[in-house]
């Protein structure tokens, strides 16, 4: 059986005994390499390929569908950047065994043809727990062997406090006593919980008790733990749009009805939230997350009134709030919260690093004694010797140290970006550079959309995100949100940074 491609008659692609019946349309507005990696794609997630399938080479799929091997290259490489498929040296091209976005098998709602695409860019149907589940993006590991990455939400890991670490840890092991075999307090080793209050009363404006400080394994932790409390089948989740994939999927995993807000230059737009009571909101004001926008003020008010008004709680994810280079932060939402509608949580891990598993909660008053059952539920409390080491690096004055010594390192990559970017693009349009881990750029006319960006800088080595890569939930097709391209910098120094820019810069005149 053969199949048309660009309207020439050619043999299916075969690799052992895997058919893949891939068809060009010429008059697609998509690209060929975007067609070839639906296509595939679709056939992953429909189970028409498995885990472990081989798959052809890119020379031998670009020699049966008559297509330059360069496009072959460009839709194998997306789809090794997003997790389908994955190389072996010397060995072949595979379907990768932990697939991606799994929650969207399912033959029977698409009558055994192609997958139905992720419905990421329209409002989700609300999911009863125990149904299928959608997860968010983790770096993938091959992206190692890219020249560089400017992969979001990672910090410099040469920047670790290694040496004071390994002396808190080390100091702590000697008088551990019983604390490594015995349970300790579920919200957390008291001593973290002072340390953290201290830092927020003029960090951020929060004034609160370490009793209403619950010790969690980062946000997405957090997450869980709030969403357990106050989200039931039904409970309307305000979220922001786009938004972050963790926390919106945590809240429709269990049951929330998604209801999604867009954002402007003042951050979430607070006329388009519902009038129903009971409702949890789910906002990263501080730098918006993914665009990098922060909340005014004005929409701060506005936004607590509402909850005042109808019941409602805000979970404020304040995640990369240590890093502001321009101006002062303004006070957290927390930090203006005088009616106990707002739930703080915070990580440790933009600052040190994720590995360490440590972020925080901090629950309203009235709620403090059912945040703590419900983390013993969850999980007894996190490790206690990280926990011990946190607290002394915290009080030791040492915390305080390393975020002034890393605010700085970043903000001098901020700016090789920026410069990095005109040098190359000339005058470019970018959101949410005045804090953060990342910045977004707005391409401007003339280049592709986001998503062929991507797959041509990972052609010539060089990792960016599209929203959808980023792990940003969109809801709204027509948002301009495929012009739009994430670049973390924290993690790259100032030569690679103009290294894998000058690099992109290459690939999308080369192409």
């Amino acid at each position: 059986m053969g199949i048309s491609t660009i309207g020439r008659p050619v043999p299916v692609v075969r690799s052992g005994h895997v058919q893949l019946s891939i068809l060009l349309r010429e008059s697609d507005k998509s690209t060929l390499q975007n067609q070839i990696f639906d296509q595939i794609r679709s056939m992953i997630l429909n189970g028409q390929l498995r885990g472990d399938d081989p798959l052809p080479t890119t020379r031998e799929l670009s020699n049966q569908l008559g297509v330059s091997r360069n496009t072959a290259v460009l839709a194998y490489e997306r789809l090794i950047a997003e997790g389908y498929i994955r190389t072996k040296p010397y060995v072949g091209t595979f379907v990768s065994p932990d697939l991606p976005d799994t929650a969207f098998l399912s033959s029977a709602n698409n009558g055994g043809g192609h997958a139905a695409e992720p419905a990421a860019e329209d409002e989700p149907e609300p999911v009863a727990p125990g149904g299928a589940l959608r997860t968010h993006r983790l770096a993938d590991p091959d992206r190692r062997r890219l020249v560089a990455d400017f992969w979001v939400g990672r910090p410099d890991p040469r920047s670790f406090p290694l040496k004071a670490w390994s002396q808190h840890i080390k100091a702590r092991l000697k008088t551990a006593g019983s604390k490594l075999t015995s349970y300790n307090d579920p919200a957390g080793l008291l001593e973290l919980r002072q340390a953290i209050a201290k830092h927020l009363a003029p960090a951020r404006g929060v004034i609160a008790d370490p009793d209403q400080i619950i010790i969690v394994g980062g946000c997405q932790d957090g997450f869980n733990l709030v969403g357990r409390l106050l989200v039931k089948p039904g409970t309307t989740a305000v979220i922001e749009s786009p938004c972050y994939q963790g926390a919106a999927f945590v809240l429709e995993s269990l049951g929330a009805k998604l209801h999604p807000a867009p954002i402007d230059h003042d951050g979430l737009d607070v006329s388009r939230l519902p009038h129903v009571r009971d409702a949890v909101a789910y906002v990263t004001p501080s730098h918006q997350y993914p665009i990098g926008v922060t909340m005014s003020l004005q929409r701060r008010i506005e936004l607590l009134s509402w909850a005042t008004q109808y019941d409602a709680y805000i979970m404020e994810d304040d995640y990369d709030s240590d890093f502001r280079f321009v101006g002062s932060p303004l006070t957290a939402l927390k930090g203006l919260d005088r009616n106990e509608r707002v739930i703080y949580l915070g990580t440790f891990s933009k600052c040190m690093g994720p590995g360490l598993r440590l972020g925080y909660v901090v629950a309203p008053r009235r709620l403090v004694d059912s945040f703590r059952r419900m983390k013993m539920l969850m999980n007894n409390g996190q490790s206690w010797l990280e926990q011990a080491a946190m607290a002394d690096f915290m009080a030791s004055g040492e915390f305080g140290r390393h975020l002034r010594r890393i605010r700085q390192l970043y903000r001098e990559r901020r700016d090789a970006l920026l410069n990095a970017l005109a040098k190359h693009f000339g005058h470019c349009e970018v959101f949410g550079d005045q804090a953060g881990m990342h910045l977004v750029w707005k391409l401007p006319e003339g280049l592709p959309d986001a998503a062929e960006v991507e797959a041509r800088g990972l052609t010539a080595g060089v990792g960016v995100c599209s929203l959808a890569t980023g792990s940003a939930l969109r809801f709204d097709k027509n948002d301009g949100g495929d012009r739009l391209l994430m670049l973390g910098f924290v993690a790259l120094t100032e030569k690679e940074i103009e290294d894998g820019i000058a690099r992109l810069a290459g690939a999308l005149r080369s192409s």
